[in-house]
């Protein structure tokens, strides 16, 4: 009886380890983990953005290519009207290049937070431009389910002087595979701006990720934005020229 109840606390004991681990991780190794399995240290693939109104629906797809923090481009491949539209951010800068005028134009900071597309994504969302490892306090404030999913839900504040727009964000991420798979975004006024959801877990190069995200507007009804990874690998090797003026003009 002594040895069956010692085989029985060295099977159990790997998932105490496990649950201890999960005990021990900060707000912000939660939210750093999920960062990091979403962006890797580069990604490249193709998107469908669909953008639905209450008495119309139009979509996008692009290609995208990012390396860490500092490199994003994306280059529109349909419709025909938008076509060959090219979007480059390098570090704290960000162009957008129309072939239909041949003209490169410098978008500013203040415009980071507008419509990407007309989209209910903004310039930041796609370029991932804000950090919310550092631009942001991190709080565990619970675990819920959310969608079939046991998640984290961390309240994310923005630290006084960060470069930000929102006042507060509350996201929940899984317990499972550290997915970012719910966020409500906050105006100045703590007042809820957008909701994302993400959906469709399916396996992208070397990992597991929704493949789905929408954004629904708090205050315009009707109004939404999927955007469908149909294509996505990662850590693969991308020069850091590949990102650049001239670049923007020949990609395809």
């Amino acid at each position: 009886m002594k040895n069956t109840g010692i085989i029985i606390s060295l099977l159990l004991l790997p998932v105490f380890t496990l649950n201890l681990t999960a005990q021990t991780l900060t707000a912000t190794e939660i939210i750093q983990k999920a960062d990091n399995k979403s962006r890797g240290k580069s990604s490249q693939g193709t998107m469908t953005l669909t953008i639905v109104r209450p008495d119309w629906k139009r979509s996008i797809t692009f290609k995208a290519w990012s390396k860490g923090r500092d490199y994003s481009l994306i280059y529109i491949s349909a419709p025909a009207k938008e076509k060959g539209q090219v979007f480059l951010k390098r570090g704290k800068e960000m162009w957008n290049w129309m072939p239909s005028i041949e003209r490169l134009i410098k978008i500013p900071p203040s415009m980071m937070m507008q419509s990407w597309m007309g989209s209910d994504f903004t310039n930041d969302d796609l370029v991932k431009e804000s950090s919310i490892i550092h631009d942001y306090t991190h709080k565990l404030i619970g675990e819920e389910m959310v969608r079939d999913q046991l998640c984290y839900k961390i309240e994310l504040i923005p630290l006084p002087d960060a470069p930000v727009v929102w006042g507060k964000i509350i996201t929940w991420i899984t317990q499972s595979g550290f997915d970012s798979w719910k966020a409500i975004y906050y105006d100045e006024d703590l007042q809820p701006v957008n909701t994302m959801n993400a959906y469709d877990l399916k396996q992208m190069g070397d990992r597991t990720i929704p493949t789905t995200m929408e954004i629904i507007p708090a205050n315009k009804k009707g109004n939404k934005t999927i955007m469908q990874i149909n294509s996505l690998v990662f850590d693969q090797s991308i020069s850091d020229s590949f990102f650049s003026q001239q670049n923007m003009k020949k990609v395809r």
